[in-house]
């Protein structure tokens, strides 16, 4: 059953996905709000240039699922929330999934549910409440057919990085993709590698679980096409990207260049045109 959902979120012909995330809302963090203030507006523009999919929380999906149509992209939905982004984090961290999560996602006519694993140097009690997360709402995704996307994240110190700055050391990426595997992804959806070369290591460490990459910190036109450019050619299965469109100055260029790159095999070089659109 979780392949009917599966092939409203993978593209028929290229067999990948780009989701866009726009859920950041969920973090209560003033800097994740730029681009997304008005969320109504953020969602249509993103629509219109039709990715695959678009990421979401139980109080914002209406902003997509209202919109008249079959055409329109489906809907992944965030199902947990943290406080761990800051510059200064509180004292006390945590990771929290709602309640119900694929009751509701069904309620939403969701294609998908996502859930955080975090590894984040010296909070082992944040992964601890990752792991009992993604160990509650499995059972339910396997009985209901909802897809289950994990989201393992390596965090740097935050004293040397400040505020939600990912780690993309290989060695430490594998073990928590490969422990999300064994936690029973259906979607793994991982930072990319420091060394975007070496990302096919990635791929393989995930079995036959497909790998969407994350878009990260916000970063220039050129570096994200040319980065997205390579890890298709690394073997992923699509990419989840959010700062970098919704932030951008032209979000649905940016969507539809990466669209280009991920389902038409467009180089970086080509699919710049759409920017200028």
């Amino acid at each position: 059953m979780k392949q009917y959902r599966l092939n409203r979120l993978f593209h028929p012909r290229s067999n990948r996905c780009f989701d866009v995330a726009i859920d950041h809302g969920f973090f209560n963090e003033r800097g994740f709000l730029a681009g997304i203030e008005n969320l109504d507006k953020a969602v249509r523009t993103v629509v219109a240039a039709a990715p695959d999919a678009i990421q979401l929380t139980v109080g914002q999906a209406h902003y997509l699922q209202s919109l008249p149509g079959k055409e329109k992209p489906a809907l992944v939905l965030r199902t947990d929330v943290a406080n761990v982004y800051g510059n200064q984090l509180p004292r006390a961290l945590f990771s929290r999934m709602i309640e119900a999560p694929v009751e509701q996602a069904l309620r939403l006519d969701a294609t998908c549910v996502v859930v955080n694993l975090f590894r984040i140097p010296g909070e082992p009690e944040v992964t601890d409440q990752c792991i009992l997360n993604i160990l509650r709402i499995k059972p339910e995704c396997d009985r209901y057919g909802m897809p289950l996307m994990i989201e393992p994240l390596v965090f740097q110190p935050n004293a040397k990085a400040g505020g939600y700055m990912v780690d993309g050391d290989l060695e430490k990426i594998l073990p928590l993709v490969r422990q999300a595997v064994e936690l029973g992804a259906d979607i793994i959806k991982a930072d990319p590698t420091d060394d975007v070369s070496l990302y096919h290591r990635v791929v393989e460490i995930s079995g036959r679980i497909p790998v969407l990459v994350r878009g990260g910190g916000k970063a220039p036109d050129a570096e994200i096409l040319s980065r997205t450019e390579a890890l298709m050619q690394q073997g992923a299965a699509g990419i989840v990207y959010g700062r970098n469109i919704i932030q951008h100055a032209n979000p649905a260029g940016m969507t539809r260049a990466l669209m280009a790159v991920v389902h038409e095999g467009a180089s970086a070089a080509s699919a710049a045109q759409f920017l200028a659109s």
